[in-house]
């Protein structure tokens, strides 16, 4: 479902007509990548603004406000920390973005919570595999000691780990 749908589309109109702010020189060297830096020199032509070169990057290329940090569904791009932050989101408006900082046991508890309360999650992860997975897991048990260096069995007296004779 996709909200602000009018504000994506004038994003998106006016993205097009914005051209592609390369580096100068970068479509003569190979050495030079075409992402954007700015022009310094004392005679630099493109800094001047000469018809001919590549335009600027200046601040009336920017894109509406309102659609400023949207994200392409439409919702408000919401950082979350933890289940207290989602107290602080209206689910008609907002998603939530999950912190990367978040591990494994809180990110569940998240993902529950915003569920229950119908939110949009942006970053849920793979908490739909870890559910299946069952809670206890058996550790593997310790080798024998007749095992070689790094824990592999040799199975015979004179070689090493790797199956070669000792020198």
């Amino acid at each position: 479902m996709v909200i602000n749908k009018e504000l994506l589309q004038l994003r998106k109109k006016i993205a097009d007509k914005r051209p592609e702010f390369v580096r100068q020189e970068s479509w003569r060297y190979d050495r030079l990548p075409p992402n954007w830096r700015r022009p310094k020199g004392k005679d630099n032509k493109m800094r001047q603004q000469v018809s001919g070169v590549p335009p600027l990057a200046k601040v009336g290329y920017k894109g509406p406000r309102k659609s400023r940090g949207l994200h392409p569904s439409g919702y408000n791009d919401i950082l979350v920390f933890n289940i207290k932050d989602l107290t602080k989101i209206d689910p008609k408006v907002d998603a939530v973005r999950i912190a990367h900082t978040v591990g494994n046991k809180k990110r569940i508890e998240i993902v529950t919570e915003a569920t229950k309360l119908k939110m949009k999650i942006l970053n849920p992860g793979k908490i739909e595999a870890m559910k299946k997975l069952p809670k206890k897991v058996e550790k593997p048990k310790k080798e024998s000691k007749a095992t070689g260096a790094k824990g592999k069995n040799t199975g015979k007296k004179g070689l090493n780990h790797n199956g070669r004779k000792f020198k």
